[in-house]
């Protein structure tokens, strides 16, 4: 018999219909951070397949600040954005066998269209979440994104003995793809500002380039795998330190010539749209509880400041990740 949907929370905050309520940074039009707004809005209930997590923690990406700004993959504004979320199950919908309610999870929800952490409330499939480390808190658990797993992992089957470049290292998605490179046994070269070099080192990079004072293509170097979270001439221009037969994996789009300088190249030249995944999550919760996985938390922000995080998210200094607190 599957299982029934079950809640172990009292509703909370109700609207004047009784339904219940939550608090969200909400936006109803596009623009820059001020248009993020602390909103009251009805606080979803899950549905099949789905559970409802009550929000601790919720991570900041680069792409948040895209899909304020602009309308890439999902509809008009209004829209509450957030990917990355560690919380507490409150409720599960019908047929959910994984989690039960009282059991703190973490998890990346569905990109592009299942957005939502950023609020008091979130519903989700169960098997974008996995249980949450032991280990860790929720701000920690909240700054680990799926995307450093399944760029080296999935998509370049990164394997002990490689080489591997990664762009932007000491960034959010960078400073964790450095740490599972280097517990897949890959030699490891990391691209930041000559300042966030140290901050490399201690993660175990072997190499450190200066982007701004050096070039990283003035190498006689070749890499089995590049990791670009940067995109455009970065991604391109990446194919001339590959070898034969590497990959180039682009959180970003290339510029228009990436794909014809890599088949010329021989390379392979992809672009990663980042998935889901419960197997992905509880592979990071496995590095986690081995000591061999950490999130660098540089700041956290109150949900309500969440529009001072953007701004500072947005300049692309920050070191690690940013968070949102909620409870």
């Amino acid at each position: 018999m599957t299982n029934p949907p079950h809640s172990a929370e009292s509703p909370g905050p109700a609207a004047p219909n009784g339904a219940p309520v939550m608090h969200a940074l909400h936006q109803t039009t596009l623009g820059g951070p001020e248009v993020l707004q602390l909103t009251e809005l009805p606080r979803p209930a899950p549905g099949p397949g789905q559970i409802l997590v009550a929000v601790h923690a919720a991570g900041l990406n680069p792409t948040d600040f895209k899909h304020r700004a602009l309308r890439i993959f999902l509809p008009s504004p209004p829209l509450t954005l957030g990917w990355d979320v560690s919380g507490t199950v409150v409720e599960t919908g019908y047929g959910v066998t994984l989690f039960r309610p009282g059991d703190e999870v973490f998890g990346m929800l569905p990109y592009p269209h299942g957005a939502g952490s950023h609020a008091e409330y979130v519903t989700g499939p169960a098997r974008a979440f996995a249980a949450k480390p032991a280990g860790i808190d929720h701000v920690q658990a909240a700054a680990l994104p799926l995307a450093a797993w399944q760029a080296l992992v999935d998509t370049a089957g990164l394997r002990a003995g490689q080489r591997v470049l990664i762009h932007a290292a000491a960034g959010g998605v960078g400073h964790l793809a450095v740490q599972i490179a280097k517990e897949r046994g890959a030699h490891v070269t990391g691209t930041a500002s000559a300042p966030k070099h140290d901050f490399l080192r201690e993660l175990g990079v072997d190499a450190c380039i200066d982007h701004r004072s050096e070039d990283f293509t003035d190498t006689e170097e070749r890499y089995d795998v590049v990791l670009d979270a940067l995109g455009g001439q970065t991604a391109t221009r990446s194919v001339q330190v590959l070898r034969p037969g590497g990959v180039l994996v682009s959180l970003l789009p290339g510029a228009e010539d990436t794909l014809a300088t890599a088949e010329k190249a021989q390379v392979r030249a992809v672009t990663l749209l980042v998935e889901h995944d419960h197997a992905g999550m509880r592979a990071i919760a496995e590095l986690v509880d081995r000591g061999r996985l950490r999130a660098h938390v540089s700041d956290t922000f109150p949900l309500a400041e969440g529009a001072r995080a953007h701004v500072l998210g947005q300049t692309g200094r920050t070191t690690g990740k940013l968070v949102l607190t909620v409870r």
